[in-house]
């Protein structure tokens, strides 16, 4: 079963991965205006990010690997459709935007799913490793997606490259199919017994359905209950926007004082092995407090960034990225974990949903302010006051209580069966 689960996510990571190189590397290829692009590429994030609270809901609401199920079908039957299209002759862009709005809602629809199915399906050491492994394996689709899709384009056209992306995603909706889920009762979750009243809440010995927003609402309740999670999420999410940050300006000072884009290229090698170092070490941790070791990983990566901000030399940068990134790959483990065991099990797709929507934001808003800020300042300031957010943004969450203590195990928790999930 985890091999299954291990499988699936890894097609469904890679396709996603080829996704933009395909369509960038598509309209380029037609010769379109650089707006053509914007459009397209937006049209798939803007979606995907209005759609995640809505589809948090679903999440708790549906058994998730019918989610999941429906979700990579969808983005199959939209690339399908792209790589016809292409084939068809031209770079249609309406239709491509269409398509590529219509990827990314699945993308929505099935990330806060992934993190109810691992939950249901497994528990204790047995998930923490799964994540762990999950990381690795997502970590290396997506890094050697661009490349592939760019051997793709060259090698059979960007049509055909789009439909082996969808042959990709129907691969990764097969593999649900043997797998078995059992009921969502949340064996191993830690519930504190004064958190009772709120997560009854979320629960109701009445079969019908709640109304939509007020599941919605319920989901940000039980959000804002969690200082822990939140504080944790404000950091990552500065994590996201520092590293668009490093991702714009690292290039230019590589290329321009550590040695030319060779340099640039190692720096990016070491962080991918230090980030793989870290993801295994995580799926072997045995931590009473893992949110410590949460705080610390991501708080590691303002290293690169003060090494960029010093224009240190080559060999230190790349102890610095490397470490930095050892750091994010303990912490994603160990962050999923924690919610899957922290979180009850009605609300996890909706509260971790919002968990997804300001790390898919964040990012791009690093990516689209650094290169203004660093053409008025200078890349020194936006690198250093990068280095100095992420830091002190992860390590203040040592400060909570909850971050610091020991969970409490659950006392004596009542069966979690959720209102609004019918057959799950």
């Amino acid at each position: 079963m985890i091999r299954r689960l291990l499988l699936g996510r890894t097609a469904a990571a890679l396709a996603t991965s080829l996704i933009p190189t395909t369509l960038t590397l598509a309209v380029v290829h037609a010769g379109s205006a650089a707006g053509a692009l914007g459009l397209i590429l937006a049209s798939e994030f803007v979606p995907m990010l209005l759609l995640l609270p809505a589809a948090g809901v679903f999440a708790d609401r549906f058994p998730a690997r019918r989610v999941i199920l429906a979700a990579d079908l969808t983005r199959a039957a939209a690339q399908a459709g792209i790589g016809a299209t292409l084939l068809a002759g031209g770079v249609d862009v309406p239709v491509l935007a269409a398509l590529a709005a219509v990827t990314g809602a699945a993308v929505a629809f099935g990330t806060p799913a992934v993190r109810t199915l691992v939950s249901a399906t497994f528990s204790g050491a047995q998930r923490q490793r799964l994540n762990a492994r999950m990381s690795v394996w997502q970590g290396l689709a997506q890094f050697a997606g661009p490349g592939v899709a760019g051997t793709l384009m060259l090698g059979i056209g960007a049509g055909w490259s789009s439909l082996l992306t969808a042959a990709l995603f129907i691969g990764s909706a097969l593999t649900l199919g043997g797998l078995g889920v059992p009921g969502r009762r949340g064996r191993d979750v830690t519930v504190p017994a004064s958190a009772a009243d709120s997560v009854s809440d979320l629960t109701d010995e009445n079969p019908r359905r709640a109304p939509f927003l007020q599941d919605l609402r319920a989901g940000w309740t039980e959000t804002r209950r969690h200082p822990w999670f939140i504080a944790n999420v404000l950091g990552h999410g500065i994590w996201n926007m520092t590293a668009g940050v490093l991702l714009t300006l690292g290039p230019v000072i590589a290329i321009h004082h550590l040695g030319g884009g060779t340099a640039w290229v190692i720096t990016l090698q070491s962080g991918t092995a230090g980030m793989l170092a870290g993801v295994w070490t995580a799926g072997r941790l045995r931590l009473k407090r893992p949110l410590i070791g949460v705080a610390l990983g991501a708080s590691a990566y303002a290293l690169p960034l003060a090494a960029l901000a010093a224009t240190a030399p080559l060999p230190l940068l790349l102890a610095a990225y490397t470490a930095g990134m050892f750091g994010l790959g303990i912490l994603d483990p160990l962050w999923e974990t924690t919610i899957q065991q922290r979180i009850p099990p009605q609300a996890l797709g909706r509260v971790g949903s919002f968990d997804s929507l300001i790390s898919f934001a964040a990012r791009p808003l690093g990516l689209a302010l650094a290169a203004p800020i660093a053409a008025a300042v200078g890349m020194t300031l936006p690198l250093a006051t990068a280095a100095v957010l992420v830091g002190g943004a992860n390590l203040a969450v040592l400060l909570i209580p909850a971050v610091r203590a020991h969970p409490e195990p659950a006392a004596a928790p009542q069966p979690l069966v959720t209102a609004v999930t019918a057959g799950a």
